[in-house]
């Protein structure tokens, strides 16, 4: 076979690789939530998506489905790039002004809640896919009304913690410490975990109450976590940072990153162009 044959064939296959990869769908990445205060879509998960025990809970389903709950660790936007508060309007902060998190945005006070106190704080963050950047953590003003729709201007300016997140997490979790301010009543701890390998940013809303008994929030189990990863739409492999660029999302839809899958499914295409060029000429060699 002539170089030129033998070149055109492999053309074709890598075409073909890559005709196949562009009509398969791929899963999202997907790279955590806050376990310690729990935050609402972890804890409606660790409650069960098919058996929810508490009332919001139970109407976040009947809602939106069981989906949310099964990707509880997805919460993003895929280009928010540092733009978090200009593509997030007020009271959408807890969904990330993301339709399928919807939910999230209730302004109730019967959200699971976490007990705390002001003082030291141990933040405990269950990763599933582990990416260098920074996790900065609010909390709401004195006076903050939670029968209201939660508002950037809520929030008090200075966080609560800034964390710088490593590339890795041996034991599933980031575990950092940061101050709470003296406060009364329900709170919000609200999170932004911005990539600084990728435009990509997470987010979370956690219910806290200070003094008295709070409805107790369960974060998941492990064996929670695996039960149900079968049934998300996303990935829950864990990495270390995504080369390529996310898709843009629109700033009502915010569509999860699919990054992650598109350097192993391009490897995978290139892979098999090489393989089946290889096939090509050994065949030819024995005719």
């Amino acid at each position: 076979m002539s170089a030129r044959r033998t070149a055109a064939s492999l053309g074709v296959l890598g075409a073909t690789s890559l005709t196949v990869l562009a009509l398969t769908p791929t899963t999202a990445s997907a790279h955590g939530a806050m376990f310690n205060p729990v935050s609402r879509i972890a804890a409606c998960y660790a409650e069960g998506p098919e058996h929810p025990v508490s009332q919001v809970c139970k109407d976040l389903v009947a809602d939106s489905g069981t989906q949310p709950l099964y990707d509880w660790n997805e919460v993003n936007i895929a280009n928010a790039n540092g733009q978090s508060r200009q593509l997030i309007p007020d009271g959408k902060l807890c969904s990330a002004n993301r339709d399928k998190y919807r939910a999230l945005d209730w302004a109730r006070t019967d959200w699971p809640s976490t007990s705390v106190a002001a003082g030291r704080f141990d933040f405990k963050f269950r990763v599933t896919a582990a990416h260098s950047g920074t996790m900065t953590v609010y909390i709401t003003k004195d006076g903050f009304d939670p029968t209201k729709p939660l508002k950037w201007s809520d929030l008090d300016n200075t966080p609560v913690a800034t964390y710088q997140t490593p590339r890795t997490a041996t034991d599933g979790y980031y575990n950092f410490t940061g101050t709470l301010p003296t406060r009364t009543g329900r709170h919000i701890i609200y999170k932004v975990w911005q990539r600084d390998d990728s435009p990509e940013a997470f987010y979370s809303c956690s219910d806290v109450v200070y003094g008295g008994t709070a409805k107790a929030a369960a974060a998941p189990t492990e064996q929670k976590i695996a039960a149900g990863a079968p049934h998300s739409t996303v990935s829950h492999h864990g990495h270390g940072g995504d080369p390529a660029t996310p898709t843009s999302p629109s700033a009502s839809t915010a569509t999860p990153a699919k990054n992650s899958a598109a350097p192993q499914a391009l490897a995978a295409a290139s892979a098999a162009s090489v393989a089946g060029g290889g096939f090509l000429l050994l065949r030819r060699r024995r005719d």
